[in-house]
């Protein structure tokens, strides 16, 4: 299972200069310890705190980041844009004549996405970023298609029940990733696979049950302004 701190290349496109070796891989520790800390504390997390846990200098996070600001949506755009490698790679997968199936697929691209902690990053997403951004279009576009395409794909296979969309998938792994309040994010970390596995058998055909209301879908969660 891939984990968070697994090199996943950005399927898009953050525009930032070239760096060298070392220059590389303080900015990604850096990006890398925001997120935890953001999902931890929140995103008024003292500035120095992330320099900490990155291990790198105070000097080093501000050359690098000017602002919090700056730093917030470079977290986003890490997140965002590896999920939608590993929903790519499902795709890929998924398409792989002689392969274990897309739902198998499916299930790794949810099990590997969770590991990127999207739930506790809500709302970073939601108050301190342009939702209309056009690297985030970008990436959301790709994601949508990649993700609608899986499902797509494991429908026609018979092993998705028809009542769900991609939506749904997207729900449970904001929920299931968002810690809850006056517990520890490990406690969260240890049980997230379990949780997601028993939802992701949810999803399995034929369907036992049938659902109540309809399907979530990702204009659900666009940004309505």
């Amino acid at each position: 299972m891939t984990t968070a701190t697994e090199p996943v290349r950005p399927a898009g496109s953050v525009r930032t200069p070239k760096l060298r070796a070392d220059a590389s891989r303080n900015r990604e520790r850096i990006v890398l310890a925001a997120r935890d800390a953001f999902v931890e504390f929140g995103a008024d997390v003292p500035l120095d705190e992330i320099a900490k846990r990155a291990g790198v200098g105070n000097a080093t996070l501000y050359r690098n980041f000017p602002d919090r600001v700056a730093l917030i949506r470079e977290v986003v755009l890490l997140v965002k844009n590896r999920i939608l490698a590993r929903a790519e790679l499902a795709m890929a997968e998924a398409d792989t004549p002689g392969g274990d199936g897309p739902f198998d697929a499916l299930q790794r691209f949810a099990h590997a996405s969770v590991e990127e902690k999207v739930g506790g990053l809500c709302t970073l997403f939601s108050s301190h970023l342009d939702p209309h951004d056009p690297e985030f279009t970008e990436v959301r576009e790709r994601l949508q298609s990649a993700v609608g395409g899986l499902m797509e794909r494991a429908r026609a296979a018979g092993e998705l029940r028809p009542d769900v969309d991609h939506g749904d998938l997207f729900i449970a792994m904001s929920q299931l990733t968002r810690p809850l309040p006056n517990t520890s994010c490990g406690l969260l970390d240890e049980f997230v696979h379990r949780h997601l596995q028993i939802f992701l058998d949810g999803l399995r055909a034929p369907a036992p049950s049938a659902l109540p209301g309809r399907a979530a879908t990702f204009e659900d969660f666009q940004n309505k302004n």
